[in-house]
């Protein structure tokens, strides 16, 4: 049989138009927007339970000056639950936060590796069971890399369908 078979008409590149269809749906936008929302809830929470922990990781870096250590897993940790939330009911700007959040945190895995740092992540803070079976900088790297896809994604569908994400103040007018 060659490829000008009539009985194969519409079944060549149906596997490409479903994955159009999937991508094209909005259904798919909220799974992943979910997901990423989820991933970045549950890291900010883990790391404001233990606050200590996350200075601790954060101090192993040695990039910002001790003073500042606390703060800054305070501060981030925060952060992240703040803008999962805010992505998870689709607020304008919780989309750019987490990618500039996961930017950082891909540039500083990139440094601690780079110096050939043997330390925890730090990315679901320090009770993460996952943090024993994968340990190092290049398995959380690799985990962040494989979430820059589904943002890119997320960008992508907004630009093309025009999804247009929810102004903060739309949840305290009820409109908007």
């Amino acid at each position: 049989m060659n490829g000008s078979d009539p009985r194969n008409a519409g079944r060549r590149g149906s596997g490409a138009l479903d994955l159009k269809g999937i991508l094209k749906s909005a259904w798919t936008y909220r799974l992943f927007r979910m997901v990423i929302s989820v991933i970045f809830i549950g890291s900010g929470i883990t790391k404001l339970i233990a606050p200590n922990e996350f200075a601790v990781i954060i101090e192993s870096y040695g990039l910002i000056p001790d003073a500042w250590i606390f703060t800054a897993a305070v501060f981030l940790a925060a952060l992240e639950m703040i803008a999962g939330f805010g992505l998870l009911v689709d607020i304008r700007g919780s989309l750019s936060v987490i990618t500039g959040l996961l930017i950082l945190f891909m540039a500083v895995l990139s440094y601690g590796i780079w110096l050939g740092l043997d330390i925890d992540c730090g990315c679901f803070g320090t009770q993460d069971p996952k943090s024993k079976a994968f340990h190092g900088l290049w398995a959380a790297f690799v985990r962040d890399m494989m979430m820059l896809p589904v943002i890119f994604y997320l960008y992508y569908r907004r630009l093309r369908f025009n999804v247009e994400p929810k102004r903060l103040t739309h949840f305290f007018k009820g409109g908007g």
